[in-house]
């Protein structure tokens, strides 16, 4: 039975599963590589953290002085003096902060920078094949919502952990110094934190995990139903409402997650919020209790400052635990990013490429193979030979393998067996620089940015001139057309180009590649979607731009190829007949069967 396409795509929970405890030590050490580069830099916010840690405990004992000796003994100049002092040091700890604030997020963002970065450059490298299995809303979510939902992680989670751990661990000091007997006291509730954390991070973590694959899919329809093809689809065949609803049901199980990820564990902590708003309570009652012969046994200025210090205590503490469970929520962000970069790229530039300076043009097939998966061939034992400035068209039924074998000659694919060479190099030997600058594609599916006439021009020489521009247009017959625009040249095409026809996009894309001057030209049906009017504007573009060019025409309209110096017949993978037009006339096999029913050409020579 077909799937509705607007039906909810099953969701995969395995993803909710604790990681394996390897693999989260592996994961752990992986986001540590990433701060490796900022080492000197984290090494001063380090020393900063410190500082400010050790200047503010100052002001708890300035405070037990003012409190025992400066207050009772009226001794004004001291007084002053320290508080003059806890204001410094308010001073100090601010600017500390500021700087090391500075400092930290600015290591976070080239981090977020990094790793965007190399997701992108690693994207750049899958083969063909990843993007025609994947949703484009899916890429656009890791990239986008994933790697922006670490951002404040990566970004304060370093200078949290240096600053609170700094400070828990010299306020307990602290606290011993003053009385070791209430340090006791206020030291048994935190494993509790702990433990209350530690089952909170793991409850938020299996939630972010759902919610972030739970963006992906509202990536996934806006991207695809929201686009103008998308529009249309949708409006035709009165799909709108049932699209509106399915984005509904996405926008409402998200706005779920979202509620259960704000209230994880939001009981647990308030109850760590309880245990610190007691202590100073059980702190005094403690120190009541050890009045001994009328007089307590810890002094009033003592007890503030040990109270002052709790809170120095408490707060770091609970930050230190709450991103303690941010970490955990981000590990499954972190794991959907690192699942992109270690998936292995189908392209490799070789280690030591072959120099390609200018190639002559010269392509030839080796026993070619190649097959999607392990259970069918697409080609089998390809051999061809096209000169240089000659022309080959490959032509046979839908599913015969010729789009596939265009896809070898500028390597989106590599074969799976015998080799692709230009002059005499196999095309894997080849930088993906000079394999690009010798090889140009013209295909039926013409895509134009949302950007200029000239800038879409330029994608192929960013340093082109106007007057290249110019007659790289006249050259694809749509000069005098975009020169007729009201904004002529910086005329915005409009998303995938929708504000110009097929033909004049197809004559765009033909000025795009002339800019781009290749010796050898891949026509992958390029006039095959168009009217016959139209395909013949483009087809005199077409002749053009292959003049002097080696020329690989797959074709459906077979008027367009009658002309070439070679033409092959494949037939399930397999070449079938080569030969000229009249030749291959005269053989009366599959190409005369397909000249027959072709409705632009006639079986005469």
């Amino acid at each position: 039975m077909a799937k509705d396409p607007t039906a909810k795509p099953t969701t995969d929970l395995t993803a909710d599963s604790a990681p394996a405890p390897g693999a989260a030590r592996s994961d752990r050490a992986r986001i540590l590589r990433l701060f490796v580069p900022y080492r000197a830099r984290l090494a001063v916010v380090a020393l900063l953290v410190g500082l400010s840690a050790l200047v503010s405990l100052a002001s708890p004992f300035m405070l037990r002085h003012i409190l025992d000796v400066a207050l009772p003994q009226g001794r004004t100049g001291l007084l002053s003096l320290l508080a003059l002092g806890m204001i410094a040091i308010s001073v100090a700890t601010s600017v500390f902060s500021v700087l090391q604030t500075y400092i930290s997020t600015g290591v976070g963002q080239r981090v977020m920078h990094d790793l965007r970065t190399a997701v992108y450059a690693h994207l750049q490298r899958m083969p063909l094949a990843f993007f025609t299995r994947t949703r484009t809303g899916e890429v656009q979510s890791r990239i986008a919502n994933d790697i922006g939902g670490m951002q404040s992680t990566v970004t304060t989670t370093v200078t949290s952990l240096v600053s609170n751990f700094t400070s828990v661990t010299a306020t307990a000091i602290a606290m011993l110094a003053l009385d070791w007997r209430l340090t006791l006291v206020t030291m048994v509730t935190l494993p509790f934190f702990v433990w209350i954390s530690r089952r909170v991070g793991s409850e938020r973590r299996r939630i972010t995990s759902r919610r972030q694959r739970q963006l992906a899919a509202m990536s996934a329809i806006v991207e695809e139903s929201l686009s103008v093809s998308g529009i249309l689809l949708g409006r035709t065949m009165g799909r709108s409402p049932a699209l509106t609803d399915r984005f509904a049901g996405e926008s409402r199980d998200l706005a779920d997650l979202e509620i259960r990820s704000s209230m994880a564990g939001r009981w647990r902590q308030s109850t760590i919020q309880i245990v610190m708003s007691a202590m100073p309570a059980l702190t005094y009652w403690a120190a009541g209790l050890t009045v001994s012969q009328g007089h307590p046994l810890v002094s009033i200025g003592t007890l503030v400052a040990f109270t002052t210090l709790q809170t120095s205590l408490f707060r770091p503490t609970v930050q230190l635990l709450q991103t303690a469970v941010d970490v955990q929520s981000s590990m499954s962000l972190f794991r959907r990013i690192f699942e992109y970069l270690d998936l292995e790229p189908g392209l490799e530039e070789p280690a030591a490429p072959h120099p390609l300076p200018r190639a002559r043009g010269h392509v030839r097939f080796e026993d070619v193979g190649f097959a999607y998966d392990a259970d069918s061939a697409a080609l089998t034992g390809i051999d061809l030979d096209v000169p240089a400035g000659s022309s080959l068209a490959v032509v046979g039924e839908t599913g015969s393998g010729k789009t596939t074998l265009s896809y070898l000659v500028p390597r989106l694919y590599d074969a799976t067996s015998g080799r692709v060479t230009i002059d005499g190099v196999d095309v894997r030997d080849l930088s993906f620089a000079d394999l690009s600058a010798a090889v140009g594609v013209v295909s039926q599916e013409t895509y134009l940015f949302h950007a200029s006439v000239a800038d879409n021009l330029r994608f192929a020489k960013p340093d082109a001139t106007d007057a290249e521009l110019h007659a790289a247009a006249r050259a694809a017959q749509i000069h005098d057309h975009v020169s007729g625009l009201p904004d002529g040249y910086d005329t915005v095409v409009g998303e995938r180009g929708y504000r110009f026809s097929g033909g004049e996009k197809q004559r765009l894309a033909i000025a795009r590649t002339i800019l781009r001057n290749p010796p050898i030209l891949v026509l992958d049906e390029a006039t095959s979607a168009l009217d016959t009017q139209t395909e013949h504007a483009v087809q005199q573009a077409i002749d053009a731009l292959a003049e002097g060019r080696t020329t690989i025409t797959i074709a459906h309209r077979l008027s367009t190829v009658r002309d070439a110096d070679q033409i092959v017949v494949l037939d399930h993978g397999r070449v079938a007949e080569r030969g000229t037009h009249a030749e291959l006339l005269a053989a009366g096999g599959l190409y005369t069967a397909l000249v027959s029913r072709d409705e632009d050409l006639t079986p005469a020579a």
